[in-house]
């Protein structure tokens, strides 16, 4: 039998009065044994003329009454403390709605009505925001912080606009937890009683920001706070930490980093070696000059003073200590590797001791079965001892679409960078080559850079090339080409065809786009 009262027509539309009956005092689980069992099976006491299944549910509402006047009132839940304030002035109006266009739309990948490239001008809103200290206005913040949830290139620059508000916001949002991992330059914790239990208690994304925070503005603290739990850490969380001691690296770090040395982690070992060689002075990179010398001499010739080469034919524990691995994983042979091992992680001032300046030793010849190995582990220990001097000797004689051009670009100061890769540009080289240079080139490129990059565009264009085969530059000409290149732009797309005509005048937007962007946040 049916426990429901509404069944049948003659309760449709009619509002539904209590059978009057006698009210019998009935346990709560005996009303649900009931319903579940059916009044057929379990009946209630109930007047002659009246329907045990409405009796049923009038017990129960009007037991349900009763029980909810008799709870009492609970603890009232603690006020959710306001956000800390935030010192920084709030973006300017009109800088203010910028942001907003530049922001994704709701359920958008980007940034909506402009036919500029809004994707790529917002991280240089960001950017630029932060460099005149900025905040973000609060209605802003929360689809600041979904852009850069799914954007991670954005989240330094948006967690530091965001700033307090932010912090607050992601403590109360778990899709924003990710602010609390990210370290912000500058920033600092608010209590070292709070860091010092972040870094026992807290998550391992967690500890690693503390960390990273701690060592810019701290190197010694955070260092001595990675030394005292160092030996409870798991291999890979201590590889990550090490990882955070790359900043502000100096000699105090020595005894530290030599200890990592015998690690029982290969990897932790490996960084740790790395890191001791970018230390000139250290006791591991005279290690290392010592087995250079050893292989690699100045010899006589009829021709004249040529390198002589004869690396080493074996791997003894002292070198496998020092970060150089038994086996080469490269697939070159052995002894060509541990050669490069030696040569790059050796201090490059033993070679002008011995050999002269790094153009007078680059021009020395050299076996050709050891001369490639050679010169890529010299050029290897330009970029990791940041060596301008070598890197310009290297670059003047490398091939320049070899993959450590770039790496080498970005040792020098950044107008030579600029001056370089116009050069190379005005060759006879096509843009799929300068795609890494251009980027190694800090924005904005100077007039000859742009130029250079308009001309090589233009016979791009005008050969029959397709735009989107050179996306990369494209891209990276909409975040570093100054604005004045638009009017340039325009006659491009005038004389282009279609497909290349839409990119110019795409790019021309973003470039004039970007223009009025900063004005509207120049104070």
């Amino acid at each position: 039998m049916s426990t429901a009262p509404y069944e049948g027509a003659e309760h449709e539309g009619a509002e539904h009065e209590v059978v009057e009956h006698e009210v019998v005092d009935t346990d709560w689980p005996e009303l649900v044994t009931t319903a579940l069992l059916g009044t057929d099976r379990r009946p209630l006491p109930v007047a002659p003329d009246a329907d045990p299944a409405i009796a049923l549910l009038d017990r129960a509402a009007l037991h349900t009454v009763g029980r909810r006047a008799g709870l009492l009132p609970g603890a009232a839940a603690p006020a959710t403390p306001p956000a800390p304030e935030d010192p920084r002035p709030a973006l300017p109006e009109a800088a203010s709605h910028r942001l907003t266009m530049l922001l994704p739309a709701p359920g958008s990948n980007s940034g909506a009505g402009s036919l500029a490239n809004v994707n790529e001008l917002l991280p240089q809103y960001l950017a630029a925001a932060n460099a005149h200290g900025y905040r973000v206005p609060a209605p802003l913040a929360p689809p600041l912080l979904d852009a850069a949830r799914a954007r991670s290139e954005l989240r330094g620059d948006a967690v530091q606009l965001a700033g307090p508000l932010g912090r607050w916001l992601a403590e109360r949002n778990p899709d924003w937890r990710y602010v609390l991992r990210t370290p912000v330059r500058g920033g600092s914790d608010d209590d070292a009683e709070d860091g010092r239990r972040l870094w026992q208690e807290g998550l391992f994304a967690e500890r690693v920001t503390h960390l990273t925070r701690l060592r810019r503005r701290d190197p010694a603290g955070a260092r001595e706070l990675l030394a005292a739990s160092w030996s409870t850490e798991r291999a890979e969380d201590r590889l990550l930490f090490l990882d955070a001691l790359q900043e502000n690296l100096s000699s105090a770090d020595e005894p530290f980093l030599e200890s990592a040395l015998s690690d029982r982690s290969k990897n932790v070992r490996l960084t740790a070696a790395e890191l001791l060689s970018t230390l000139p002075g250290s006791a591991l990179a005279r290690r290392m000059a010592e087995r250079a010398r050893a292989v690699v001499s100045l010899a006589p010739s009829t021709a004249g003073p040529r390198i002589v080469v004869h690396p080493p034919t074996g791997c003894d524990a002292a070198m496998q200590r020092d970060g150089i691995p038994a086996t080469s994983p490269t697939g070159r042979s052995e002894r060509a590797f541990w050669l490069g091992e030696i040569i790059a992680a050796t201090p490059l001032g033993i070679w002008a001791e011995d050999l002269g300046a790094p153009a007078e030793v680059l021009a020395l010849p050299v076996s050709e079965e050891w001369a490639q190995d050679l010169h890529d582990a010299w050029a290897r220990a330009a970029v990791r001892q940041n060596d301008a001097a070598w890197a310009r000797a290297l670059l003047a004689g490398i091939d320049p679409g070899a993959g450590t051009a770039a790496k080498l670009l970005a040792v020098l100061p950044p107008a030579e960078r600029a001056r370089w890769t116009a050069d190379f540009l005005g060759g006879s080289q096509g843009l799929g080559d300068v795609f890494q240079l251009l980027v190694a080139c800090p924005a904005p490129w100077p007039r000859p850079l742009a130029d250079a990059v308009l001309r090589s565009l233009a016979r791009v264009a005008t050969g029959g090339g397709y735009p989107w085969s050179h996306s990369g530059v494209l891209g990276v000409a909409e975040r570093a080409l100054p604005p004045a290149a638009a009017d340039h732009l325009d006659a491009l797309a005038a004389d282009a065809d279609s497909a290349w005509a839409e990119m110019f005048t795409r790019l021309a937007a973003t470039l004039r786009l970007r223009a009025t962007m900063l004005s509207e946040l120049d104070p």
